[in-house]
Protein backbone atom coordinates (compact mmCIF):
# COMPACT_ATOMS: atom_id res chain seq x y z
CA UNK A 1 0.00 0.00 0.00
CA UNK A 2 2.35 2.70 -1.27
CA UNK A 3 -0.51 5.17 -1.58
CA UNK A 4 -3.79 5.52 0.29
CA UNK A 5 -6.15 7.52 -1.86
CA UNK A 6 -9.26 5.33 -2.28
CA UNK A 7 -11.06 2.11 -1.35
CA UNK A 8 -9.02 -0.76 -2.79
CA UNK A 9 -10.76 -3.96 -1.72
CA UNK A 10 -12.78 -5.38 1.15
CA UNK A 11 -9.90 -7.47 2.48
CA UNK A 12 -7.67 -4.42 2.96
CA UNK A 13 -10.58 -2.40 4.34
CA UNK A 14 -11.32 -5.02 7.00
CA UNK A 15 -7.63 -5.27 7.86
CA UNK A 16 -7.46 -1.49 8.38
CA UNK A 17 -10.68 -1.45 10.42
CA UNK A 18 -9.35 -4.19 12.71
CA UNK A 19 -6.03 -2.38 13.05
CA UNK A 20 -7.77 0.90 13.89
CA UNK A 21 -9.91 -0.74 16.56
CA UNK A 22 -6.75 -2.26 18.04
CA UNK A 23 -5.07 1.15 18.15
CA UNK A 24 -8.16 2.69 19.71
CA UNK A 25 -7.65 0.35 22.67
CA UNK A 26 -3.84 0.59 22.56
CA UNK A 27 -2.83 3.92 20.97
CA UNK A 28 0.87 3.49 21.76
CA UNK A 29 1.17 -0.20 20.95
CA UNK A 30 3.58 0.59 18.10
CA UNK A 31 5.16 3.74 19.49
CA UNK A 32 8.52 2.94 17.89
CA UNK A 33 7.25 1.82 14.48
CA UNK A 34 7.79 5.24 12.92
CA UNK A 35 10.90 6.25 14.85
CA UNK A 36 13.19 8.30 12.62
CA UNK A 37 10.46 8.80 9.99
CA UNK A 38 8.82 12.10 8.99
CA UNK A 39 5.41 12.75 7.47
CA UNK A 40 4.74 15.98 5.61
CA UNK A 41 1.11 17.07 5.94
CA UNK A 42 0.52 19.43 3.03
CA UNK A 43 -2.69 21.46 3.17
CA UNK A 44 -3.89 23.36 0.14
CA UNK A 45 -7.23 23.85 1.92
CA UNK A 46 -8.52 24.31 5.49
CA UNK A 47 -8.81 21.51 8.01
CA UNK A 48 -9.52 20.82 11.68
CA UNK A 49 -10.11 17.07 12.29
CA UNK A 50 -7.95 15.86 9.41
CA UNK A 51 -5.06 18.07 10.47
CA UNK A 52 -5.13 17.20 14.17
CA UNK A 53 -5.99 13.52 13.85
CA UNK A 54 -3.24 12.83 11.31
CA UNK A 55 -0.62 14.50 13.49
CA UNK A 56 -1.78 12.60 16.58
CA UNK A 57 -1.76 9.33 14.65
CA UNK A 58 1.79 9.97 13.45
CA UNK A 59 2.96 10.86 16.97
CA UNK A 60 1.33 7.69 18.36
CA UNK A 61 3.56 5.73 15.97
CA UNK A 62 6.72 7.67 16.80
CA UNK A 63 6.77 9.66 13.54
CA UNK A 64 7.55 13.37 13.31
CA UNK A 65 4.70 15.24 11.59
CA UNK A 66 5.44 18.56 9.90
CA UNK A 67 2.49 20.63 8.67
CA UNK A 68 2.67 23.08 5.78
CA UNK A 69 -0.25 25.32 4.79
CA UNK A 70 0.52 25.74 1.11
CA UNK A 71 -2.56 27.89 0.52
CA UNK A 72 -1.27 30.55 2.94
CA UNK A 73 2.43 29.99 3.62
CA UNK A 74 3.85 28.31 0.52
CA UNK A 75 4.56 29.53 -2.99
CA UNK A 76 1.74 29.54 -5.50
CA UNK A 77 2.14 26.24 -7.35
CA UNK A 78 1.96 25.67 -11.09
CA UNK A 79 0.45 22.26 -11.81
CA UNK A 80 0.52 22.08 -15.61
CA UNK A 81 3.36 20.64 -17.65
CA UNK A 82 4.95 23.00 -20.12
CA UNK A 83 3.48 26.10 -18.51
CA UNK A 84 5.13 29.45 -19.16
CA UNK A 85 5.24 30.75 -15.58
CA UNK A 86 4.94 34.45 -16.24
CA UNK A 87 1.78 35.11 -14.21
CA UNK A 88 0.99 34.42 -10.57
CA UNK A 89 2.51 30.96 -10.05
CA UNK A 90 5.98 30.89 -8.51
CA UNK A 91 7.01 27.24 -8.20
CA UNK A 92 6.25 24.22 -10.36
CA UNK A 93 4.83 21.08 -8.81
CA UNK A 94 7.70 19.10 -10.40
CA UNK A 95 10.17 21.00 -8.24
CA UNK A 96 8.09 21.38 -5.10
CA UNK A 97 6.96 17.74 -4.90
CA UNK A 98 10.44 16.45 -5.68
CA UNK A 99 11.88 18.53 -2.83
CA UNK A 100 9.18 17.32 -0.44
CA UNK A 101 9.96 13.78 -1.50
CA UNK A 102 13.52 14.20 -0.26
CA UNK A 103 12.48 15.82 3.02
CA UNK A 104 9.85 13.28 4.08
CA UNK A 105 9.21 9.55 4.17
CA UNK A 106 5.45 9.94 3.63
CA UNK A 107 3.43 12.80 2.19
CA UNK A 108 -0.19 13.49 3.11
CA UNK A 109 -2.03 15.87 0.77
CA UNK A 110 -5.29 17.80 1.10
CA UNK A 111 -6.51 19.35 -2.15
CA UNK A 112 -10.14 20.30 -2.75
CA UNK A 113 -11.78 20.43 -6.19
CA UNK A 114 -12.27 23.62 -8.15
CA UNK A 115 -15.95 22.72 -8.76
CA UNK A 116 -15.48 24.49 -12.10
CA UNK A 117 -12.97 22.31 -13.98
CA UNK A 118 -14.83 19.01 -14.03
CA UNK A 119 -12.38 17.05 -16.18
CA UNK A 120 -9.45 17.92 -13.91
CA UNK A 121 -11.42 17.36 -10.72
CA UNK A 122 -12.72 13.89 -11.60
CA UNK A 123 -9.17 12.71 -12.33
CA UNK A 124 -7.83 14.11 -9.03
CA UNK A 125 -5.32 16.06 -11.09
CA UNK A 126 -3.64 17.93 -8.22
CA UNK A 127 -3.29 14.88 -5.97
CA UNK A 128 -1.81 12.83 -8.79
CA UNK A 129 0.71 15.54 -9.62
CA UNK A 130 2.08 15.19 -6.08
CA UNK A 131 2.12 11.40 -6.41
CA UNK A 132 3.84 11.63 -9.80
CA UNK A 133 6.70 13.86 -8.72
CA UNK A 134 7.23 13.14 -5.00
CA UNK A 135 8.47 9.57 -5.38
CA UNK A 136 7.36 8.53 -1.88
CA UNK A 137 4.12 7.10 -0.40
CA UNK A 138 1.20 9.53 -0.47
CA UNK A 139 -1.90 9.59 1.74
CA UNK A 140 -4.98 11.53 0.69
CA UNK A 141 -6.26 13.93 3.34
CA UNK A 142 -9.19 14.63 0.97
CA UNK A 143 -9.01 15.10 -2.74
CA UNK A 144 -11.34 16.41 -5.40
CA UNK A 145 -13.23 13.10 -5.56
CA UNK A 146 -12.65 11.20 -2.31
CA UNK A 147 -11.99 11.47 1.44
CA UNK A 148 -10.74 7.96 2.27
CA UNK A 149 -9.56 8.56 5.83
CA UNK A 150 -12.98 9.97 6.72
CA UNK A 151 -14.69 7.00 5.11
CA UNK A 152 -12.44 4.53 6.91
CA UNK A 153 -13.35 6.24 10.19
CA UNK A 154 -17.01 5.96 9.21
CA UNK A 155 -16.68 2.23 8.57
CA UNK A 156 -14.93 1.83 11.93
CA UNK A 157 -17.83 3.64 13.61
CA UNK A 158 -20.37 1.36 11.96
CA UNK A 159 -18.30 -1.72 12.82
CA UNK A 160 -18.26 -0.74 16.51
CA UNK A 161 -22.00 -1.34 16.62
CA UNK A 162 -21.48 -4.91 15.33
CA UNK A 163 -24.50 -5.07 13.01
CA UNK A 164 -24.11 -7.84 10.45
CA UNK A 165 -25.66 -6.04 7.48
CA UNK A 166 -27.02 -2.68 8.57
CA UNK A 167 -29.28 -0.54 6.46
CA UNK A 168 -27.20 2.54 5.76
CA UNK A 169 -28.71 5.69 4.30
CA UNK A 170 -26.74 8.54 2.77
CA UNK A 171 -29.07 11.52 2.61
CA UNK A 172 -28.48 14.86 0.92
CA UNK A 173 -28.87 17.92 3.15
CA UNK A 174 -29.27 21.63 2.41
CA UNK A 175 -26.34 24.05 2.51
CA UNK A 176 -25.68 27.72 1.84
CA UNK A 177 -22.96 27.16 -0.77
CA UNK A 178 -21.70 24.64 -3.31
CA UNK A 179 -20.01 21.72 -1.55
CA UNK A 180 -17.67 19.09 -3.09
CA UNK A 181 -18.68 15.48 -3.70
CA UNK A 182 -15.65 13.86 -2.05
CA UNK A 183 -17.19 12.78 1.27
CA UNK A 184 -20.39 11.47 -0.31
CA UNK A 185 -18.51 9.67 -3.12
CA UNK A 186 -16.08 8.10 -0.71
CA UNK A 187 -18.71 7.06 1.83
CA UNK A 188 -20.71 5.35 -0.91
CA UNK A 189 -17.59 3.63 -2.25
CA UNK A 190 -16.56 2.30 1.15
CA UNK A 191 -20.06 1.36 2.35
CA UNK A 192 -20.74 -0.64 -0.81
CA UNK A 193 -17.24 -2.11 -0.82
CA UNK A 194 -17.66 -3.28 2.77
CA UNK A 195 -20.93 -5.02 1.87
CA UNK A 196 -23.40 -2.66 3.52
CA UNK A 197 -26.96 -2.21 2.29
CA UNK A 198 -26.77 1.39 1.04
CA UNK A 199 -29.60 3.71 0.05
CA UNK A 200 -28.82 7.18 -1.29
CA UNK A 201 -31.55 9.83 -1.07
CA UNK A 202 -31.31 13.20 -2.80
CA UNK A 203 -33.51 15.69 -4.65
CA UNK A 204 -33.68 15.46 -8.42
CA UNK A 205 -30.58 16.86 -10.10
CA UNK A 206 -28.22 15.91 -7.28
CA UNK A 207 -27.17 12.46 -8.50
CA UNK A 208 -23.59 11.59 -7.64
CA UNK A 209 -21.09 10.26 -10.17
CA UNK A 210 -22.45 6.81 -11.03
CA UNK A 211 -18.93 5.39 -10.71
CA UNK A 212 -19.36 5.60 -6.93
CA UNK A 213 -22.95 4.44 -6.53
CA UNK A 214 -23.23 1.16 -8.48
CA UNK A 215 -25.12 -1.26 -6.24
CA UNK A 216 -26.84 1.37 -4.11
CA UNK A 217 -30.57 2.01 -4.04
CA UNK A 218 -31.17 5.56 -5.30
CA UNK A 219 -34.32 7.50 -4.43
CA UNK A 220 -35.69 11.04 -4.43
CA UNK A 221 -38.01 10.14 -1.54
CA UNK A 222 -36.18 10.85 1.73
CA UNK A 223 -38.98 9.52 3.94
CA UNK A 224 -39.03 6.21 2.09
CA UNK A 225 -35.24 5.92 2.31
CA UNK A 226 -35.19 6.49 6.06
CA UNK A 227 -37.64 3.69 6.91
CA UNK A 228 -35.87 1.07 9.03
CA UNK A 229 -32.49 2.75 8.74
CA UNK A 230 -29.72 1.70 11.15
CA UNK A 231 -27.32 4.51 10.19
CA UNK A 232 -28.15 7.80 8.51
CA UNK A 233 -25.21 9.72 7.05
CA UNK A 234 -26.12 13.35 6.44
CA UNK A 235 -24.13 15.31 3.85
CA UNK A 236 -24.60 18.08 1.33
CA UNK A 237 -23.12 18.01 -2.16
CA UNK A 238 -23.54 20.16 -5.24
CA UNK A 239 -24.77 18.90 -8.59
CA UNK A 240 -22.42 16.55 -10.43
CA UNK A 241 -24.09 16.63 -13.83
CA UNK A 242 -24.54 20.42 -13.73
CA UNK A 243 -21.13 20.51 -12.19
CA UNK A 244 -20.68 22.45 -8.96
CA UNK A 245 -24.07 24.14 -9.16
CA UNK A 246 -26.76 24.57 -6.48
CA UNK A 247 -30.03 23.60 -8.16
CA UNK A 248 -32.30 24.25 -5.19
CA UNK A 249 -32.05 24.69 -1.43
CA UNK A 250 -34.79 22.22 -0.36
CA UNK A 251 -34.91 23.22 3.35
CA UNK A 252 -37.35 20.38 4.10
CA UNK A 253 -34.48 17.93 3.53
CA UNK A 254 -32.80 19.10 6.75
CA UNK A 255 -32.99 16.08 9.03
CA UNK A 256 -35.05 16.39 12.22
CA UNK A 257 -36.24 13.88 14.78
CA UNK A 258 -39.69 13.82 13.17
CA UNK A 259 -38.15 12.41 9.98
CA UNK A 260 -37.03 9.31 11.89
CA UNK A 261 -40.39 8.12 13.18
CA UNK A 262 -40.01 4.93 11.12
CA UNK A 263 -36.36 4.45 12.08
CA UNK A 264 -36.33 4.12 15.87
CA UNK A 265 -32.81 2.63 16.01
CA UNK A 266 -31.17 4.99 13.53
CA UNK A 267 -27.79 6.48 14.45
CA UNK A 268 -26.90 9.85 12.92
CA UNK A 269 -23.54 10.42 11.24
CA UNK A 270 -21.87 13.49 9.76
CA UNK A 271 -18.24 14.16 8.88
CA UNK A 272 -18.16 17.68 10.42
CA UNK A 273 -17.99 20.62 10.21
CA UNK A 274 -21.77 20.89 10.18
CA UNK A 275 -24.03 23.90 9.64
CA UNK A 276 -26.38 23.44 12.58
CA UNK A 277 -30.06 23.91 11.80
CA UNK A 278 -29.25 24.07 8.09
CA UNK A 279 -27.93 20.55 7.41
CA UNK A 280 -28.91 18.93 10.70
CA UNK A 281 -31.06 20.02 13.64
CA UNK A 282 -29.67 20.66 17.11
CA UNK A 283 -32.04 18.04 18.50
CA UNK A 284 -30.31 15.31 16.51
CA UNK A 285 -26.75 16.57 16.83
CA UNK A 286 -27.08 16.91 20.61
CA UNK A 287 -29.30 13.88 21.10
CA UNK A 288 -28.66 10.18 21.77
CA UNK A 289 -28.75 9.21 18.11
CA UNK A 290 -25.66 11.24 17.19
CA UNK A 291 -22.39 9.45 16.45
CA UNK A 292 -20.54 12.45 15.01
CA UNK A 293 -18.08 12.77 17.90
CA UNK A 294 -17.37 9.05 17.74
CA UNK A 295 -16.59 9.44 14.03
CA UNK A 296 -14.28 12.36 14.77
CA UNK A 297 -12.37 10.40 17.42
CA UNK A 298 -12.06 7.46 15.06
CA UNK A 299 -10.28 9.71 12.57
CA UNK A 300 -7.15 9.32 14.74
CA UNK A 301 -7.18 5.54 14.58
CA UNK A 302 -8.10 5.40 10.90
CA UNK A 303 -5.02 7.49 10.11
CA UNK A 304 -2.90 5.45 12.52
CA UNK A 305 -3.92 2.18 10.87
CA UNK A 306 -3.07 3.53 7.42
CA UNK A 307 0.27 5.00 8.46
CA UNK A 308 1.23 1.81 10.29
CA UNK A 309 0.51 -0.24 7.17
CA UNK A 310 2.68 2.07 5.05
CA UNK A 311 5.50 2.13 7.61
CA UNK A 312 5.64 -1.66 7.70
CA UNK A 313 5.91 -1.78 3.92
CA UNK A 314 8.64 0.83 3.56
CA UNK A 315 10.59 -0.56 6.53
Amino acid sequence: MQTFIRFENESLAQKLIASALHYKQNPHADALLGKGKRIGCIFLNPSLRTRASTQIAALNLGMEPIVMNMDKEGWALEMRSGAVMNTNTVEHIKDAAAVLGTYFDVLAIRAFPSLTQKEEDVTDFVLHQFIRYAGIPVVSLESATRHPLQSLADMITIQEHALKKPKVVLTWAPHIKAIPHAVANSFAEWALGCGHDLTIAHPEGYALDAAFTQGATITHNQAEALEGADFVYVKNWSSFNDYGKILGSYPDWMLREKHLAQAPQAKIMHCLPVRRNVELSDELLDGPRARVQQQAENRIYAAQAVLAEILREIG
